[in-house]
């Protein structure tokens, strides 16, 4: 009985993995509250504490020669996949939210790793975590240029003869294009194409398309 009631002293190590927890949140939270994203610091700073109480219980909880430490905070690693697939949505042919879901998934891993004592290792996967939020999109202005994009046309019934000389017209400024799917009614005919493309190329072939006489409906 003494054993179980020394497991529930306050332990002032506990207040300290608490606030560590609470940086911890708040520095991968920032950049997705900084480009106003559904889970911003105040979400991933909860879910980053939140992990590491659970961690802190399972420990405490847990302890004992047959007991399992950790048996708490296993559900934390499927329970937040719940979180993560909420912020996961898809637009069209784009998926939104990956981005977002990971670092959630990223700060429950550090907050158990600081409930279980495990500092050094947290501050180390923190930095760099913290290091690629940082860097990508540097990388992707300056180094990764290319962008895959999905461009949707529409041609009037009495303009189908121009489908030919639109795809190669704005062929020169794209690195690969491809028909996606193709749709021909009375109305006309909605082609559909994904298009590999330099970013600085981005404006020169969005201006080619709005010009073009054959198209009567654009989506980019």
């Amino acid at each position: 009985m003494e054993m179980i009631t020394d497991q529930f002293i306050f332990d002032w190590n506990d207040l300290f993995k608490a606030f560590l927890s609470l940086g911890a949140g708040f520095l991968l939270g920032f950049e997705r509250e900084w480009k106003d994203k559904s889970a911003g610091f105040k979400t991933i700073s909860i879910i980053c504490l939140g992990s590491t109480l659970f961690s802190i219980l399972s420990m405490k909880l847990g302890a004992g020669e047959s007991e399992d430490a950790t048996r708490i905070a296993s559900y934390v690693v499927s329970g937040i996949g719940f979180l993560g697939a909420g912020v996961i949505f898809k637009d069209g042919v784009n998926v939104n939210g990956l981005t977002t879901a990971s670092i959630i998934w990223m700060s429950a891993a550090v907050g158990m790793a600081i409930g279980f004592g495990m500092f050094i290792t947290a501050i180390i996967f923190l930095g760099a975590c913290f290091s690629i939020i940082i860097s990508g999109p540097i990388l992707n202005r300056y180094v990764l240029r290319n962008l895959v994009k999905v461009v949707t046309v529409k041609f009037d019934s009495h303009q189908l003869s121009g489908k030919e000389d639109f795809i190669e017209d704005i062929r020169p400024l794209t690195k690969q294009l491809k028909i996606k799917n193709q749709t021909l009614n009375k109305e006309g005919l909605v082609l559909v194409l994904e298009v590999l493309i330099d970013k600085g190329n981005i404006r020169s072939f969005e201006n080619r398309i709005m010009a073009h006489h054959s198209i009567s409906e654009v989506s980019l």
